[in-house]
């Protein structure tokens, strides 16, 4: 038995902030996907019932990588430290996919060829994002303490939501400066275009900083930090034992993940479209509308409507410690969201919509923040942090995965109408929120 074991000391401000910095770049990069992918695709010639496939390939990218990031991590001890090489890798990959994925269109392919050149280089996108993403929570289960966690992933969640009001509002900032929001049909415009180029370069300047400036603890200093007997004797246990072994708390959580996720898909996938049709009238049952002028200034208002959300996210990450009790505000937060939804089809005035989009942002803020709150305590002293973490993602990862695969069915059964998707995602974040109540939250 280790009788040295030491807690966690309390981290001074700016060394949390950097344990997180980098998330600002990974997000950037997520962002522009999240926001651009339906537009992407639909621009290259998708069905609208078709979309929600593309979907897929995102979060079944996370449920294969991310487990595997954070099993290996476990094992892992180089100069640079056990998370930040996976970090670093996975950020290089994804800045040299992000230059060509928004050219799909542009080498003079087949429609068919150009979708599947796009396929290939989202599933590439996800892989690296995936891996850059996932050492960051690590990082905070590693190296914060109880007491700091919930600031921690607070920090984490106003980076994240930063970096996604940059990365959201980029085709707009674009398109505003001069660049072409148009172009021949089939291709990409070049405000999305550069919007992908200009992200990739912050990105990998962020994740420069996160590996100059944080310094992981060494194999005896983190045993004696995370209370093991024997310093990263973590090889020995597969994926079935530990989900076996799992906390209580780590399946509920995983329950209330499965409605949030499934509706921020739908978002994700039907915002263009919807927006498109309730405030700038598109036909969006016509083949033609995706080529339309109209659709594609939809398509930046909705990276402006996502920065709405993104900065709605940050301000009430702020207030969310404020709020003593978790599970009240993650209850409350999912309220508020599941209220945005529900108003966002009913709203015909591009700027009257801010004001759904802050209140979906309530809930992201909390979505981010809270979960690796309530697990990564729960999970304390009981070693394999990474893979656990990893494994936690699933309950990102299956609820997207099972919305795009319905996608299509549900949308017929809505009549077509992307609006109505929308509306189905804020049922969804009130069934999350009856949820919540499940939830047995360690001592605060």
């Amino acid at each position: 038995m280790n009788n040295q074991l030491k807690k966690k000391p309390d981290l001074e401000f700016w060394k949390l902030w950097n344990l997180s910095f980098g998330f600002f770049g990974v997000q950037i990069a997520y962002a522009l996907q999240s926001a651009n992918i339906s537009r992407i695709f639909a621009t290259l010639g998708a069905d609208p019932h078709n979309l929600s496939y593309f979907w897929i390939l995102p979060p079944l990218m996370g449920i294969l990588v991310q487990p595997l990031v954070g099993t290996l991590s476990d094992k892992t001890w180089t100069r640079f430290g056990r998370r930040i090489p996976y970090l670093f890798v996975g950020a290089t990959i994804a800045v040299l996919v992000m230059c060509l994925l928004p050219n799909a269109g542009s080498f003079g392919m087949t429609a068919s060829m150009a979708m599947i050149f796009g396929l290939v280089a989202l599933m590439f996108l996800d892989t690296s994002i995936n891996m850059a993403m996932q050492p960051f929570k690590m990082l905070v289960g590693d190296m914060v303490n109880e007491k700091q966690k919930a600031l921690a992933y607070s920090i984490q969640s106003f980076l994240c939501n930063a970096g996604s009001v940059v990365g959201f509002i980029f085709p707009f900032f674009f398109t505003f400066i001069g660049l072409s929001n148009i172009a021949p049909e089939g291709v990409v415009p070049d405000s999305v275009i550069w919007s992908f180029y200009v992200g990739a370069a912050i990105l990998i300047l962020c994740v420069i900083y996160t590996t100059l400036k944080v310094k992981e603890w060494n194999p005896k200093e983190y045993a004696e930090y995370n209370q093991l007997e024997e310093p990263l004797n973590e090889g020995k246990t597969n994926f079935l034992t530990l989900l076996r072994n799992a906390p209580k708390t780590f399946w509920t959580v995983g329950l209330v993940q499965f409605f949030c996720w499934g509706a921020f898909m739908n978002m994700w996938t039907y915002t263009p479209g919807s927006i498109a049709d309730t405030v700038w009238g598109v036909d969006m049952q016509s083949h033609l509308a995706t080529s339309t002028p109209q659709y594609q200034e939809a398509g930046n208002w909705v990276g402006i409507l996502f920065a709405v959300q993104a900065i709605g996210s940050v301000l009430w990450a702020v207030m969310l410690p404020n709020i003593r009790n978790r599970k009240t505000a993650y209850a409350l937060s999912l309220v508020l969201g599941a209220i945005g939804f529900m108003m966002v089809p009913y709203v015909t005035d591009k700027y009257l919509m801010f004001v759904p989009f802050v209140l979906i942002g309530c809930a992201w803020a909390a979505t981010l923040a809270m979960p690796f709150t309530f697990v990564t305590n729960a999970l304390e002293g009981k070693g394999h942090m990474g893979a656990y973490l990893g494994l936690f993602n699933g309950t990102i990862c299956v609820p997207q995965i099972i919305a795009a695969a319905l996608g299509g069915t549900v949308l017929h059964l809505l009549g077509s109408v992307q609006s109505n998707m929308i509306l189905a995602a804020g049922v969804m974040l009130f069934v999350g929120t009856l949820c919540v109540g499940f939830i047995k939250d360690k001592e605060q």
